[in-house]
């Protein structure tokens, strides 16, 4: 009877499969420009591109979204934008077609994309920052997708395509800030700013090392979530202006690692929550981007600075066995379905998430 079910699974696995290869036409996302007015987000019939000798066929069943696609669909994200470009960096689905000289995947292969399409490892080379998802090229917001096999990664095996999603922006960024670049040890304090993906992707990655997370917000409540993820300290800095001088007083006299999203309101304060030693990370900028950063600020504390821009797809593939290895599950404020992708969007924009936003498709 076994045998019997593993068969026909085998067989319904396989019709699928097929029925996927055959699939030649799909509804996709698009930004469409005109003029000097924002690009129009459309739900558009596309063809679906069979895979060529080395390219995999996936099947997207989730994406999210990260700050970046918000200024995509404004139009103000810096350098040109492609015409009738498909936004969203981040997906995860299942390789329903493999070109013939394909060796890395293969059928069934559940996966997630790499932001950068070309940095597989080191140091990203100068064409590399050409090759981002949904910015330079082509991205996921697309029921099929069809990229060079070296641009997959395999997930986690307990994560949901939804969960997998959240990763390959916001998640490889706080694993770079951590641990790449960073090297968080044990008991080493943390700062975090707000409750978006990177922020609490980053708080979910610290508590796993051993690390001390501290994190700021304007919500109490939010602040709330924080701690029972296992924030040590929490600081709204609505109520406590001065949250720079709350941060080195909560921790002893400031934080060995820095997550800075905030840009330019905020660096200075982030600077001045440093301790000796310790190490920031330039990643976002929500209050805009820019700032100086006073040469005293660094070397007064022997402190050091990073300029983020995602990671490698190396970096990915040590974040997926990191979370495999501790069982971490992403947090995922709100899923929207493929309909309503506007307005998931619109709620992204919106600044009420706490943790990620995502489209199911």
């Amino acid at each position: 009877m076994y045998a019997f079910v593993r068969h026909a699974t085998w067989i319904s696995l396989a019709v699928f499969a097929m029925n996927a290869e055959a699939q030649t036409t799909q509804r996709q996302y698009q930004l469409q420009k005109s003029g000097d007015s924002p690009p129009a987000m459309k739900l558009v019939e596309a063809p679906v591109r069979q895979p060529g000798d080395n390219e995999v066929l996936v099947r997207v069943h989730a994406v999210s979204l990260n700050r970046r696609d918000i200024y995509m669909r404004l139009g103000q994200y810096p350098g040109p934008m492609p015409p009738n470009l498909v936004p969203l960096s981040d997906g995860a689905g299942e390789v329903v077609a493999v070109g013939k000289k394909v060796t890395r995947l293969r059928k069934g292969d559940r996966v997630a994309s790499i932001f950068f399409q070309s940095w597989l490892s080191g140091r990203p080379k100068p064409q590399d920052m050409g090759s981002a998802l949904g910015g330079a090229i082509n991205g996921m917001l697309s029921q099929y997708v069809t990229l060079s096999e070296e641009g997959w990664v395999k997930i986690p095996k307990h994560l949901s395509y939804e969960e997998a999603a959240t990763l390959p922006c916001a998640g490889v960024t706080a694993w770079n800030a951590l641990v790449t670049r960073g090297h968080t040890e044990a008991g080493d304090f943390v700062l975090l700013q707000g409750t978006g993906g990177v922020s609490i992707l980053g708080l979910q990655l610290a508590v796993a090392l051993g690390a001390k997370p501290v994190i700021t917000s304007s919500s109490d409540d939010k602040l709330a979530r924080a701690r029972q993820l296992g924030a040590v300290a929490t600081i709204n800095y609505k109520t406590t202006p001065d949250w720079d001088k709350a941060v080195v007083e909560a921790t002893g006299g400031g934080v060995q690692q820095a997550l800075e999203v905030g840009g330019k309101q905020t660096l200075g304060k982030t600077l001045a929550s440093l301790a000796p030693g310790g190490h920031v990370a330039l990643i976002g900028g929500l209050s805009e981007f820019g700032g100086d950063i006073p040469a005293y600020a660094l070397m007064g504390r022997n402190a050091t600075a990073s300029g983020l821009y995602v990671g490698s797809r190396a970096d990915f593939e040590a974040l997926n066995a990191f979370v495999e290895k501790h069982r971490l599950k992403p947090v995922i404020d709100k899923v929207f379905e493929y309909e309503n992708a506007a307005a998931a969007f619109d709620y992204m924009d919106s600044g009420a998430l706490f943790g990620k936003v995502v489209i199911r498709l």
